[in-house]
């Protein structure tokens, strides 16, 4: 079964006529015969898109109840199982209610495509994922409904519903998109006539990369190699030189007269690597491209024109922006360069030759050498020709009577064979045509004259040159090839090595340079940035002053780009700089690599200083948040109850009885108390917070302190049970601090504890350390929420507002690790939660 074909109508905006121009469509289907059904359509109370739908097929909903309430979604297989030829499907973008088969309704629609159905569907602009961000920040509404593009893109037509933002708004005031009472705001709001008319060119620039795409796909199809100037293409050339800003504002001053129009930036290299080109240079000039709106890409070709050309007729360009040749006169001369045959070559493309100040100069930078062969194997195979070909003559000489010229050709063609192999194409062909010349002088008749009197011995020795050449090409390209391969193997070494540097999370800055260092054999690597304030000029690359250095590994660092022997460009105020020699194209390649790792290492340390320096911050402003919003309550509320009582016991409009004053009396007392102790916590808490709480631990015998503890907590003491042994030793504590933390802790137990149920209270020794456990058995708190349970502010699990400030166990567990001590929960065996309290035993001390 063939997948069905998804037409899509795309809105600028709520009210454009999505919906009803796909009504329209369906009822034009169903006038040609075609069985069309509405599998869902959203009218949104507009009488007249209602009226379209009189006299359709509709698919019933398929109910869907979540948290209660029952909701009407997609009957996705209802209408798979009717089978139409055609289904109509509004709001693409929809999330379904949990429950339903797919989370969004865009996947139900892809089940009806994959039967066979054909479907036509509708969504806005601000739905579509690449633009979402986008639409909020125009309207400053957030759209939480996405559609990825790409099931848009592959919809086979999408057509845009358009209407100019007038008469859009004149349809809202008509009530013709929303109900009376909600035009005013929406008119002031998201739909002002510049949020409309932004989301109409997000539409419409949209819709026609859609548009490009297929006609992209028309031409590949169609094997279509010509330019089609549907729109605007600049291509700009750069070499890497200095020349390449320049090129890049020239092509971007020519893509901006047209709107619309896409800027490309293309450096080709050749299969061995960039050979001229400066890395440092090419990535100010991609940064300077994409900051224009651009985009730059790499193609490799040993024919710079013909690879030009054919990126360019690939990405169907119109325009293409070439530098004028920094070669000199001469070498104009000799060969036309690369811009002259770009022009001879373009055909329809138009080729813009653009001067500069660099044109001319020649280039100044040195090349690199593309010899295949390393200097000393070179040297070897010359000093082979020269005393060979002498030495082979002089041996043969005897033998010229003996010998016939096909041996002795023979002889000097292994010779021949030797040099190439030692030092390559060009010494081998010396070789060839000097033992040419002496095979004529003095072994062919006649003798002793450059003439060849046999015609025979001409073809031989002719033979004997040409085979003499392709040896030595074979083996030059050979050894070509073997660099080439090597190079390449070895910059793939290096690049592994660099990305398991990083996954092993070794990618700190000095690890980095360092591992630099290393790997290119270098003196000192020093990562250098720009100091604020300067002004980017020239200049300052040799300035110490206008630089400081992050990091640096090895002998004396480079106090700035231009007193060190390479430089790789971060960024506009990252430079790795590198002492140890110059280095060539390829190693620069792999430089790039590891000085751009650096520079996001560098970037991640900071990230995490960056965050380290707010955690306290966002702490202190999270307890003051939560201070003020606790304060609101728990202050206000003993403060009240205290100044009702006061209030009322000075009142002269009612007479008191004795028991009424008492009571009275008792609750002003009992509020005030209450007051005390949340600001004593309060301000402990912020003691603690400060690092100001003063601790004085001493030795003190739990059996003098529990005693205490338990009578803080006045009425609810009958609840406590403590089973505290004199044998105990003594503990390191402070008596006062000790009694809080031990009340605040028995005072938890009990509140959530069953009625009734009495809280226990145990001690043991266990080594160096006397626990003391705090048993309940209550609803006990879940291992995952054992350490949030400490932080101030808050009651986990509790169910009123009357419970004070949820500072009890924050500052209990403060307070105890002043005194050297520790508090952590445990789950009660059977149910319940354990406090455990912690505190060292001096050292010598003995069961009591």
């Amino acid at each position: 079964m063939s997948r069905g074909s998804l037409r899509v109508y795309l809105g600028a905006a709520p009210g454009v006529g999505k919906t009803y121009a796909m009504l329209g469509e369906g009822r034009r289907a169903l006038e040609r015969g075609r069985d069309v059904v509405v599998g869902l359509v959203e009218t949104h109370g507009r009488s007249r898109t209602a009226a379209l739908l009189e006299g359709m097929e509709v698919i019933p909903r398929r109910s869907v109840t979540y948290r209660g309430a029952t909701f009407g979604e997609l009957d996705t297989q209802a209408v798979i199982a009717r089978a139409p030829g055609v289904a109509l499907i509004d709001e693409l973008a929809h999330t379904n209610v949990p429950g339903s088969g797919n989370a969004k309704r865009w996947q139900d629609i892809d089940e009806i495509l994959q039967a066979g159905i054909d479907v036509i569907s509708t969504v806005n602009v601000q739905h579509l994922e690449s633009v979402n961000d986008v639409v909020e920040e125009i309207t400053g509404v957030p759209q939480r409904e996405t559609v990825p593009d790409e099931v848009v893109r592959r919809a086979d037509q999408v057509e845009l519903v358009d209407m100019s933002p007038e008469a859009l708004r004149r349809r809202m005031a008509h009530g013709n998109v929303y109900a009376p009472g909600t035009v005013d705001a929406a008119l002031s709001n998201y739909f002002r006539v510049g949020n409309l008319t932004a989301l109409r060119e997000l539409a419409l620039l949209w819709v026609a990369g859609k548009v490009d795409d297929q006609l992209d796909r028309y031409r590949t199809d169609h094997g279509i190699a010509t330019t089609w100037e549907a729109r605007e293409r600049v291509v700009v050339a750069l070499t890497g030189g200095p020349e390449g800003a320049t090129l890049v504002r020239r092509a971007a001053r020519i893509a901006a007269r047209t709107k619309g129009a896409d800027l490309l930036a293309v450096h080709v290299t050749g299969a061995d690597g960039p050979a001229g080109a400066d890395p440092a240079a090419l990535a100010v000039q991609r940064t300077l491209v994409e900051d224009m709106g651009g985009t730059y890409h790499q193609v490799v070709g040993e024919d710079v024109s013909r690879a030009l050309l054919d990126f360019a007729r690939g990405v169907n360009a119109t325009q293409l922006v070439l530098g004028a040749s920094r070669r000199g006169r001469l070498a104009q001369l000799l060969s036309r360069g690369v811009g002259l045959e770009t022009i001879a070559r373009s055909g329809s493309i138009d080729v813009h030759m653009i001067t500069h100040d660099e044109a001319r100069r020649g280039r100044r930078r040195p090349v690199r050498s593309r010899a295949a062969l390393t200097r000393a194997r070179r040297l070897i195979g010359w000093g082979m020709a020269a005393a060979g070909l002498p030495g082979l003559a002089l041996a043969l000489s005897p033998f010229r009577d003996v010998l016939s010229l096909p041996s002795e050709i023979l002889l000097f063609l292994c010779l021949t064979v030797a040099v190439a192999l030692a030092g390559g194409m060009w010494p081998a062909i010396t070789t060839a045509v000097g033992g040419s010349l002496l095979l004529n002088w003095f072994f062919t008749t006649p003798v002793g004259e450059f003439t060849i009197s046999d015609p025979e011995n001409l073809f031989a020795l002719v033979v004997f040159v040409l085979v003499a050449a392709a040896v030595s090409t074979i083996v030059d390209i050979a050894a070509r090839r073997t660099r080439e391969a090597a190079r390449a193997g070895a910059d793939a070494e290096l690049l592994s090595t660099l990305a398991g540097h990083v996954l092993r999370g070794q990618a700190a800055v000095p690890s980095l340079l360092e591992r630099t260092r290393e790997t290119f054999g270098l003196t000192s690597v020093t990562l250098l940035e720009r100091l604020p304030g300067a002004t980017r000029a020239p200049e300052e690359r040799s300035d110490p002053e206008a630089w400081r250095i992050v990091a640096t590994s090895g002998g004396t660092p480079s106090t700035c780009p231009g007193r060190s022997d390479t430089d790789v460009v971060v960024d506009d105020d990252l430079v790795m700089a590198v002492r140890g020699g110059p280095l060539d194209a390829a190693d620069r390649t792999v430089l790039e690599a590891f000085a751009a790792e650096t520079a996001v290492a560098l970037r991640q340390e900071r990230l995490r200083e960056a965050a380290e320096r707010a955690r306290p911050l966002a702490e202190a402003d999270r307890m003051r948040t939560a201070l003020l919003a606790a304060v609101s309550h728990d202050l206000r509320s003993p403060l009240a109850s205290a100044r009702i009582a006061v209030e009322s016991l000075g009142s002269t409009d009612v007479v008191w009885s004795e028991d009424d004053r008492a009571e009275l009396l008792a609750t002003a007392k009992e509020s005030l108390e209450r007051l005390d102790r949340l600001v004593a916590n309060l301000l402990d808490m912020s003691r603690l917070q400060a690092g100001v709480l003063g601790a004085l631990p001493r030795p003190v015998a739990l059996e003098e302190v529990v005693p205490r503890a338990v009578d803080d907590l006045g009425p609810l003491r009958d609840r406590i049970e403590a089973d505290i042994s004199v044998e105990l030793p003594e503990v390191l504590a402070d008596p006062a601090l000790l009694e809080r933390v031990l009340a605040n802790l028995m005072s938890n137990a009990v509140r959530y504890g069953p009625p009734g149920e009495p809280v226990l209270i145990s001690a043991s020794r266990h080594g160096g350390r006397v626990e003391i456990r705090v048993i309940d058995r209550g609803p006990g708190i879940p291992p995952e929420a054992h350490d949030r349970v400490f932080q101030p502010f808050q009651r986990l699990g509790d169910r009123d507002n009357h419970s004070g400030f949820g500072l009890g166990l924050a500052l209990s567990r403060g307070l105890t690790e002043a005194m050297g001590g520790t508090l952590v929960p445990e789950e009660t065996p059977g149910g319940g939660l354990t406090m455990v309290v912690a505190l060292p035993v001096p050292s010598g001390a003995v069961a009591s």
